[in-house]
């Protein structure tokens, strides 16, 4: 990585999970200089969270594979994927995740070259993966490749906070996006100029008291977005994850891939009764009841069906059974969950492992073309373009098909950054450029209220709009993230920012998106569920 070189780069990226870095490293090796500003630290991004793997066809004449995998996220996304879309993401895998690998990604190998997973949803096994901790060795890999020769166009700085979009014309959208202003650990603000904006910035997890989202998961490139005027879609749709570990302060996920290694979703007082009865593991899963494909149902059934077994049970969690499997097969397979496990007391394989369902990935986003580029009503916003979480690209439709998220974040990052290449040098000439309004404003002292204000709103998010919503509960978050609104807006117009301020303002934003697109979604499907509509 090179040293700063001043306040304007060819291409500024916000977030540095496996969508910032990978198009970072491609922008570089196409001759650009680049720029990545991440708020925490690189290993903080939600890549490095993900356990599971990448779902990819990698025999490219392998027709019947790919048309499966077309097929299964087609049908996880209950007819509202951009089927366009789903067959190109798909088609390219292959070629991703070559590039991945020479960008030094050690993925587990098996007996025809890399060892192949099956998850929830998936009807044959094709998720490739590195034991239980794929994402942090992807992260670690591509963190490791910005410091390679040949990356001297390349600066990262962490503890930097993205604030805002700076447009070329204010109000303007479509006069096209010129750098962001930036929020420093000195509490600074800098002004960057960019001929690109990329947004990478993981989803909104921590809207909801129970995520296995990081705690940076506060939906900054959305709400950047959306100030910025950008079209925000489908923010209905949000995926809780089925098996987060229960009792934790943090929700620790326990990958899909356990459940394709064929553990069992069971309630408390059935696993007794199992246990004393005997019989097929399977059929004493309460998964029968809701899916022809059981515990390996999709997720939007697995999650909602174990939350009404709860609702009916009165129990805190459902258990997630592995007695029946070989211990070193699990062992050696979930080297993460068997020591985290451990911590807890408990043995992977002869103990039933408790679960419940957390927020786990926004499935809408900021509606974006093939190439990344954001959208003002179906038109380009120039030089602004989101990848990742952050983005909304039609491949998963109303639900994600398990591991289809990294292999939708490298594809798109790569042709974002093949776009951008042939962009940013040429067009979008920056001109003068405001400093932030920082002059005569006081500092923030009264933090009280932020938390208070931060708490009530992951209570009525989870309270009302999470996993089974209704009109009444949806009018009412609507009336309390209003006067959430008029009161933080009061805050930001009189003070310099802080990053708390600054993050809850944007959950703010989530907030009211998701609450909005849910109200106007008039008939349940996929992860959008609400019992006025049954």
């Amino acid at each position: 990585m090179g040293s700063m070189r001043g306040i304007e780069f060819d291409v500024v990226i916000v977030g540095s999970g496996i969508a910032g870095l990978f198009t970072a490293l491609r922008c570089t090796q196409r001759g650009l200089s680049v720029l990545v500003v991440t708020k925490s630290r690189i290993a903080s991004s939600s890549t490095n969270w993900a356990q599971g793997g990448i779902a990819a066809v990698l025999d490219v004449d392998d027709e019947k594979a790919i048309e499966a995998h077309v097929l299964d996220t087609i049908s996880s996304g209950k007819g509202l994927c951009d089927e366009e879309v789903v067959r190109s993401v798909v088609s390219e895998a292959a070629h991703r995740i070559s590039d991945l690998v020479s960008f030094g990604v050690g993925f587990d190998s098996g007996i025809d070259g890399y060892h192949k997973a099956r998850e929830g949803g998936h009807s044959e096994a094709r998720i490739l993966h590195a034991k239980d901790r794929t994402g942090a060795e992807i992260e670690g890999a591509l963190e490791a490749a910005t410091s390679e020769k040949g990356m001297m166009g390349l600066v990262i700085k962490e503890d930097w906070m993205a604030i805002d979009i700076i447009q070329k014309k204010h109000g303007d959208p479509l006069s096209g996006v010129c750098g962001i202003w930036c929020l420093k650990s000195d509490g600074l603000v800098e002004t960057i100029r960019g001929s690109a904006v990329i947004l990478a910035t993981g989803g909104c997890g921590m809207l909801y008291n129970s995520t296995t989202n990081p705690t940076i998961a506060t939906g900054d490139g959305v709400a950047m977005a959306s100030r910025c005027g950008a079209d925000i879609r489908d923010m209905e749709f949000i995926q809780f994850h089925p098996t987060a570990l229960e009792g934790q302060e943090r929700p620790f996920l326990i990958t899909e891939a356990m459940r394709g290694h064929g553990a069992v979703l069971m309630t408390v007082e059935d696993h007794i009764r199992w246990r004393k009865e005997g019989g097929s593991v399977a059929d004493w899963s309460y998964m029968k009841k809701y899916s022809p494909m059981g515990s390996l149902g999709t997720r939007d059934v697995v999650a909602r069906a174990t939350d009404a077994e709860l609702k009916m049970s009165g129990e805190s969690h459902v258990l997630l059974v592995t007695e029946h499997l070989d211990v070193n097969s699990l062992r050696d397979s979930f080297p993460t969950i068997c020591e985290r496990l451990e911590e807890q007391g408990l043995s992977l394989g002869p103990d039933p492992i408790p679960v419940r369902p957390a927020a786990h990935y926004l499935v809408g986003g900021i509606s974006v073309d093939r190439f990344g580029r954001s959208l003002k009503d179906g038109e380009v916003i120039p030089g602004l373009y989101a990848i990742g979480e952050t983005a909304c690209t039609g491949l998963h439709g109303a639900n994600r098909l398990a591991s289809n998220s990294l292999l939708e974040a490298v594809v798109f990052a790569e042709r974002c950054s093949e776009h951008v290449s042939e962009f940013a040098p040429e067009v979008n000439k920056i001109e003068h450029i405001p400093d932030w309004r920082a002059e005569g404003l006081s500092e923030l002292i009264e933090h009280a209220p932020l938390g208070t204000d931060l708490l009530a709103l992951r209570n009525m998010m989870t309270r009302d709009v999470g996993l089974v919503k209704s009109d009444s509960r949806l009018m009412r978050a609507r009336r309390r993230v209003s006067h959430l609104e008029d009161e933080l807006e009061n805050i930001w117009r009189g003070s310099l920012p802080t990053r708390e301020l600054v993050e809850l303002r944007n959950l703010i934003i989530c907030a009211g998106l998701i609450i909005e697109s849910s109200i106007k979604r008039r008939e349940n499907v996929g992860l959008h569920y609400n019992i006025d509509l049954e």
